[in-house]
């Protein structure tokens, strides 16, 4: 039988490389994994699921059980997969493509993720963002110009205004430090 789990803080592809191998090693069936799911074919889904908990816990994951994490925790997903699309989604409205991607309704999207993280979607966004700047500083390959065009700012002005409120420090100022500041995406919040 396959049983699906939600799991929590799969934020890149690494976590499922990670999570992949740990699972091999207990010899589980994974007949499916993608960010914040496996699916595992099983004739014992408490054992299974047992074993699951403690490669996860093992490995700083959790399982997701209740209906509104699973939400949350797609929104996140879907958010953390919209940053290296930005350029092609630049005229969408973040509200939209939500609703579009996870088929649900905005409101209800909005209401449970601020209800269940203490932040707005659009807040955690920004965030996400400032995380993505922070990277593409520390790689080099784009001036600020560039880096606020790749992440869709309309001016340079407003993602500096954005950096400066989100970390404390200018562009320039993080640039100067050669900073590895980095916040992990499963804990920006």
């Amino acid at each position: 039988m396959k049983k699906e789990f939600y799991i929590k803080n799969m934020v890149c592809r690494s976590c499922i490389k990670i999570i992949k191998h740990a699972l091999h090693k207990k010899n589980l069936c994974i007949t499916e994994i993608e960010l914040g799911k496996v699916v595992i074919d099983t004739e014992n889904v408490l054992e299974t699921k047992k074993q699951l908990i403690e490669v996860l816990r093992t490995n700083d994951f959790d399982l997701i059980e209740s209906p509104e994490d699973k939400l949350v925790e797609r929104v996140k997903i879907a958010l953390i997969e919209l940053i290296p699309l930005i350029p092609e989604y630049r005229d969408i409205k973040l509200s939209d493509y939500l609703k579009d991607r996870l088929n649900q309704d905005y409101f209800t999207l909005s209401k449970v993720f601020s209800f269940n993280q203490q932040v707005t979607i659009e807040k955690y966004f920004i965030k996400l963002k400032i995380e993505k700047v922070k990277e593409l500083i520390r790689s080099q390959e784009y001036n600020f110009t560039e880096i606020s065009q790749v992440l869709g700012y309309s001016n340079l002005g407003h993602l500096s205004g954005q950096f400066k409120t989100e970390t404390g420090m200018s562009l320039t100022e993080y640039k100067a430090m050669g900073s590895n500041i980095k916040n992990s995406l499963n804990r920006i919040l």
